[in-house]
């Protein structure tokens, strides 16, 4: 299609630190930035650790009050890039996708593409990444009202913790680690606000939804598979949570049954920010169904009512010449194409993407498990499950 290549690339991603990552060699392509979120993961762990032994505290590296140190630098940081790396060329297909199929009309097509245009520019500029590393800045001052758990999440709990004694691996982990992970995240929440503005935009547009699309989703189901790329970010946030979650229970700062009106909390906001956003386009797939249903319940009963004369009411009509007649064929290709519009979604998401969602959250989860119950018992009761004995 000649418009096709007219359009613009959509990319969520970019921006000066990207560029950075470019000019060191770390980022492959557009979007392939792991391996500039493995380095500055590793680097900012690595410095931390030698800074440690070398004032002789190596025994304290992996105290479980430090958990989320490590979780926050060595899983969280990579699994932003690798999040990036996954879903931006999903993203890109998706626009590609809707602009082949003819979903977007033509007369849409400069309005989508100013929409791409208008992402560019802002995902390029430095005043975004500017305004997060100044909220980066001011992250000590608002500690106190927000209540950040985790003991190694808050400036007021580790300066208290060392007791006016402050380290070098002290200074450099408040200095850089944190305020680069802090970074990091407010970047991604902002890359998440803007997917949803564009799926907003896109909404607005004359959609050319069709009721009996194969995907049961009018053709947008395309949209699953790129939300099914945000699964590094869902383990990074709910491995994020239960390293905080460990610091408290540790530190009996909470009691353990507390999680059970966490985790559905946790369950909840993951919904929100990662399916929530799909429900956009809730009232077109509603209409579409409905308006489906009334176009393809009429010609079904136009069909049905020939059928009905020419084979069934017709006393001529013989099973001989009832066979080979595409009449039938036509008929139960009709009645599926009935049975595709009445099951149509009105929200372009599947059981498949909840339940990866919800594995993704509770997976990090499970090792909170062994605060209540000692690992020995844990394995007794998983065999017993498994073995019957």
């Amino acid at each position: 299609m000649a418009t096709d290549t007219k359009l613009p690339e959509f990319s969520l991603f970019g921006g000066p630190l990207q560029s950075l990552g470019s000019r060191l060699g770390l980022v492959k392509g557009e979007t392939n930035t792991f391996r500039l979120g493995l380095a500055l993961g590793l680097m900012s762990w690595g410095v931390l650790v030698l800074l440690t032994l070398l004032q002789g505290l190596g025994h304290r590296i992996f105290l479980l009050r430090f958990i989320g140190v490590h979780v926050r630098l060595l899983a969280a940081i990579p699994l932003f890039f690798a999040c990036e790396t996954w879903v931006g060329p999903r993203m890109a297909e998706f626009v590609r996708m809707i602009v082949r199929s003819e979903l977007v009309q033509g007369s849409d097509l400069p309005v989508l593409s100013s929409l791409i245009r208008k992402i560019d520019r802002i995902n390029d500029s430095w005043l975004v990444e500017g305004s997060f590393i100044l909220l980066t800045v001011a992250m000590p001052i608002i500690e106190p009202l927000a209540k950040i758990p985790g003991s190694s999440a808050n400036w007021l709990v580790i300066l208290n913790q060392a007791g006016g004694n402050l380290t070098w691996a002290h200074a450099w982990y408040l200095g850089f680690c944190l305020p680069v992970f802090r970074f990091l995240m407010f970047r991604w929440l902002w890359h998440l606000g803007l997917w949803w503005y564009f799926l907003w935009r896109m909404e607005k547009l004359k959609l050319q939804l069709v009721p009996t699309h194969s995907d049961g989703m009018g053709g947008l189901g395309y949209l699953e598979v790129v939300h099914e790329h945000f699964i590094p970010l869902v383990l990074a946030a709910a491995a994020l949570f239960s390293a905080s979650m460990a610091e408290e229970l540790y530190a009996k700062t909470m009691a353990f049954e507390a999680l059970y009106g966490l985790i559905p909390g946790v369950l909840f906001l993951s919904g929100v920010l990662f399916i929530g956003p799909l429900f956009i386009f809730s009232r077109k797939l509603w209409i579409c169904r409905r308006n489906g249903l009334n176009e393809y319940m009429a010609m079904a009963s136009r069909y049905v009512q020939a059928f009905d004369r020419k084979w069934i009411r017709d006393e001529k009509a013989t099973g001989e010449s009832q066979l080979g007649t595409a009449d039938m064929q036509s008929l139960a290709d009709l009645t599926n194409s009935v049975r595709v519009v009445r099951d149509m979604r009105s929200v372009p998401v599947s059981r498949r993407l909840v339940i990866e969602l919800a594995v993704c959250v509770i997976l990090p989860l499970f090792p909170l498990v062994l605060f209540k119950y000692p690992a020995d018992q844990v394995a007794k009761r998983l065999f017993n499950m498994l073995t019957g004995f």
